[in-house]
């Protein structure tokens, strides 16, 4: 059973690694996944959140951080050396056929940092703002399954890290989400307000 999981993992990796190559991919996802790309994004939320909600802002954002240090620290330092899976541009069975289009890095694969962490802060920002903005729903998980996807194009993760990434991320968020909460400056955070 684990090995037809891995085969089918495999296979979707291709299928998007190489099935779906082309020169505006080819340009455009190797961006999506840089840091830099996002940086505007990262300062309007901060400054919208500081702006528009001081002192709530700063704990909306201290608990954001939290979020994307826990998603990081847990992916990259307990689960991947626990776990020990080989990136498909390092595994020695099929890295003569990966399309790489960035570096290929020397860490573990499963499970994908980007993902945890981009889920990690989209679900969180999801769960603070939904009822407020309907849109940050659909907007939030385009751009965290962007960011995923282009990880798996770029050859440095198979499907299934994404998807540990993107639970990991979101049970997490969930979880900061809910600390959040019992602070006393959220205790009426809901719909409405």
């Amino acid at each position: 059973m684990l090995e037809q999981i891995i085969q089918f993992d495999q296979n979707l990796f291709f299928g998007i690694n190489q099935g779906l190559s082309n020169s505006f991919f080819d340009w455009l996802m190797p961006a999506l996944r840089n840091r830099f790309f996002w940086t505007p994004l990262y300062l309007f939320i901060v400054i919208f959140l500081v702006r528009n909600y001081r002192k709530k802002g700063w704990y909306i954002l201290l608990f954001a951080f939290l979020c994307f240090g826990l998603t990081d620290y847990i992916s990259s330092s307990v689960i991947k050396p626990s776990v020990g899976r080989l990136r498909p541009c390092n595994d020695p069975e099929i890295k003569k056929d990966v399309r790489n289009l960035i570096a290929c890095g020397t860490g573990y694969s499963f499970p994908s940092s980007h993902a945890a962490n981009h889920f990690g802060l989209a679900v969180f920002l999801i769960l603070v703002f939904y009822y407020k903005w309907k849109l940050i729903l659909p907007v939030g998980l385009f751009w965290a399954i962007s960011v995923s996807f282009a990880q798996i194009y770029v050859g440095v993760h198979f499907p299934l890290d994404i998807l540990g990434g993107a639970i990991l991320g979101s049970m997490i968020a969930y979880i900061m989400y809910t600390i959040l909460l019992v602070n006393k400056s959220f205790k009426e955070w809901g719909p409405g307000n």
